[in-house]
């Protein structure tokens, strides 16, 4: 090993050589990747969050490397996932100081993602400047990616997701919101490179740097140009209903009629629109207590309608052996087929160790939280004829999962309930997520919510037409199918895995030898 790539060597700064310093630093760093997405939407602090965390990380000795990936966890999640205070306390009927005590867990062990992925990063490049720069775009974005499975994943707060509206957004259709991330990453040790550079005096070398870091900035908006898709020049008609349900009664026997009749009376002039929409158990009982319900709506659409609609489902499921309840979309009128969601919330859907915690507080005894997955491989819903995949709520999250599942379809569809998170920052986000999945398939996506945001996404990933939150209200407005794929949703983010493990592989047996 060279001594110009010996840790001695690595420029140290008042960032990394203060401990309070570079603590505040970090956190503030991982706090203002909360900014680059929505309602913010500042995405050019992508890549000035990273060089911060990079000036403050890069010199620290292995061992400390493990709390600074903690404080930018603590940074990231404290800002922009703390919103699961609303749900705990609020709709929880849990105690102000228990709901902190709950949020304020749940941040810090979502922190822990950055914190072993920040000691693997050290494990692997030991004390050499050129492995640890070489290495973070492939341990960051290994990080994103175990995140979004283990312990059922929360893909949230990916850096990629900003750039639904940013310039590294033709990039989606072809790598996905990691690879998008990959190249934030990419530019971010681009500049800190050039940095030291400039301090060793090599400024020709910093200038190369900073120019190829600057390529896919100025070839993305060129690549959003490319129809990856191609888009039917033939309008379908679309109706959702917003009916902004109060989450105090969703659940109430006594408020189920008025909910009914709210979603009725929503959908009286559109009874003949081609696809209507209502939200996630926008039907609040179990389809084999809604017989009803549902032979009304069936009466009332036209005869090239259909009415798409969420819907607990109850019965018996040959999966498990057994009788459970799924939360399910189904298909009314001139189509068919019924959806049973798989990715569930911890807590909100189903509870952890239920056998234990049910009982100690009201958060662990929320309504329907005795929810089933649904099997793999569901087929889409038919609507006149046309294939439509939908996604409940969380599950639009999943990258790699809508990819796979939007194969073959002409549309996309999610509906949701954003009231557990009343007016904070995560509906936002989560339209946000919607819209990143839209742009990575090239196919429309329709979300129907219960308070917002309601809208209608094109195959860009932008919004064709919106509800504003918190209304009582019917979006209409006209969306095209799609066929073909994009190479995104035939490779999935495995072309950007597989590069960050050749990089840690080709990074620890070749650039620095062997002692």
């Amino acid at each position: 090993m060279s001594n110009n790539d010996a840790l001695p060597r690595i420029p140290d700064t008042r960032l990394s050589g203060n401990h309070w310093l570079r603590t505040v630093t970090l956190v503030v760093a991982g706090a203002l990747q909360t900014l680059t997405l929505s309602p913010f939407q500042w995405w050019w602090l992508g890549p000035v969050s990273l060089v911060l965390i990079l000036l403050a990380s890069v010199p620290l000795a292995p061992h400390k490397l493990f709390r600074a990936g903690w404080f930018t966890g603590l940074g990231i999640f404290g800002s922009g996932a703390s919103w699961v205070y609303i749900s705990i306390s609020e709709h929880g009927n849990t105690s102000v100081p228990l709901a902190i005590l709950l949020t304020a867990l749940f941040v810090a062990g979502l922190a822990l993602f950055h914190a072993i992925a920040f000691w693997g990063w050290g494990k692997l490049a030991k004390e050499s400047l050129v492995r640890r720069l070489l290495l973070f775009p492939a341990i960051w974005i290994l990080g994103d990616w175990v995140r979004s499975w283990l312990l059922t994943g929360f893909p949230w707060l990916y850096l990629g997701n900003a750039h639904v509206d940013g310039p590294l957004g033709g990039f989606a259709p072809l790598v996905g919101v990691h690879g998008v991330t990959f190249w934030i990453t990419v530019t971010s040790v681009a500049i800190y490179s050039a940095w030291w550079l400039v301090l060793n005096k090599r400024t020709a070398n910093a200038v190369i740097v900073a120019v190829l870091a600057l390529i896919p900035w100025v070839t993305g908006p060129t690549l959003s140009k490319i129809e990856w898709t191609s888009v039917s020049d033939e309008a379908v008609t679309f109706a959702s209903m917003q009916g902004n349900i109060p989450q105090q009664i969703k659940w109430d026997p006594d408020f189920l009629r008025d909910q009914i009749v709210v979603y009725l009376g929503l959908t009286e002039e559109q009874w003949d629109t081609d696809l209507i929409l209502w939200p996630e158990t926008a039907i609040p009982i179990p389809q084999d207590q809604a017989g009803k319900i549902i032979e009304h709506i069936a009466e009332e659409l036209g005869d090239n309608s259909t009415l798409i609609t969420g819907i607990p489902w109850y019965g018996f499921s040959n999966r498990i052996e057994d009788f459970t309840f799924h939360n399910s979309i189904m298909a009314i009128g001139n189509g068919e087929g019924m959806y049973h969601k798989q990715k569930l919330v911890p807590f909100g859907e189903y509870v952890p160790l239920q056998q234990w915690l049910r009982g100690l507080i009201g958060f662990f005894d929320l309504p329907m939280s005795s929810f089933s997955r649904g099997p793999a491989d569901q087929p889409p819903l038919i609507a006149n004829g046309r294939r439509i995949m939908p996604f409940i709520c969380y599950e639009v999250a999943y990258p790699d999962f809508v990819a796979r599942n939007a194969r073959g379809t002409d549309l996309l569809l999610t509906i949701s309930n954003d009231g557990w998170f009343g007016d904070s920052i995560g509906p936002l986000q989560h339209l946000q997520i919607a819209r990143m999945r839209a742009l990575e398939t090239g196919r429309y996506m329709l979300r129907g919510t219960n308070n917002g945001v309601t809208a209608i996404i094109d195959h860009k990933g932008q919004l064709a037409e919106t509800i504003p939150q918190f209304e009582r209200a019917v979006l209409t407005g006209e969306v095209y199918v799609a066929s073909g794929s994009t190479p995104y949703m035939q490779t999935g983010s495995w072309p950007v895995l597989t590069l960050a493990l050749i990089l840690i592989v080709f990074v620890r047996e070749r650039i620095i030898p062997k002692p």
